[in-house]
């Protein structure tokens, strides 16, 4: 099979929601000497992020994604031991990273944190619809030098702009840079609230991660 045809079932078998079609579209791209990185960035994410498209179209409903997350996670779980030769050895940087409180939504921000693990940073997902402090506490408990603030709702966002404020109020902000994301972020509204980075995707993240830490 060519990579793209690979690339494709990876992708395929995530839409599938079946953990077992990721598992062995995972296998089948290790065997063909595909790097583990580019498994999940190009195969598995592509197909988490069509999943969220189906789900937003009402064509997918909320059973489905949980179980293609799930799946997604059982197959990044089938890469680690490749991906932890270079990545575990030496962590690059502690991120923090959760959906704001009032927002449920989950899916960008679980691509993100897996992603950003698979470049090797170390990440503390914590969750989603949390309140401020958590997000202050975790940094504070994992002296954290970035933290992901996801915001999937126009009525959620402000949640951002007060995990800026708090850092700010707790004099963390100058050790702390600030990534926000989310389908209504945007690069103004980054700008807005005074946030370092604004990724549109998963892929863009770990880019603007890597380039604000020189790593």
């Amino acid at each position: 099979m060519s990579k793209e045809e690979l690339i494709k079932e990876l992708s395929d078998a995530i839409i599938s929601c079946k953990k077992d079609n990721v598992l062995a579209a995972v296998e089948k791209a290790k065997d063909a000497g595909m790097e583990p990185a580019e498994i999940i960035e190009k195969g598995l994410a592509a197909g988490m992020n069509e999943v969220g498209v189906l789900f937003e179209r009402g064509k997918l409903f909320l059973p489905h994604v949980m179980m293609a997350a799930d799946a997604m996670a059982e197959g990044v779980k089938l890469l680690e031991k490749d991906l932890g030769a270079g990545a575990t050895e030496k962590k690059k940087a502690v991120i923090v990273n959760g959906t704001v409180e009032g927002d449920v939504h989950d899916i960008g921000k679980s691509i993100v944190s897996t992603m950003l693990q698979s470049a090797g940073f170390e990440v503390h997902d914590i969750g989603r619809d949390m309140p401020t402090k958590s997000f202050i506490d975790k940094i504070k408990e994992v002296d954290a030098v970035v933290v992901g603030l996801s915001a999937l709702m126009t009525t959620t966002m402000q949640g951002q702009k007060e995990v800026i404020e708090a850092l700010k109020e707790e004099g963390l902000r100058d050790k702390v840079k600030v990534m926000v994301g989310g389908a209504p972020v945007t690069q103004a509204w980054a700008d807005k609230i005074g946030a370092d980075i604004y990724a549109e995707n998963a892929s863009e993240a770990v880019k603007q991660v890597k380039e604000i830490l020189s790593v």
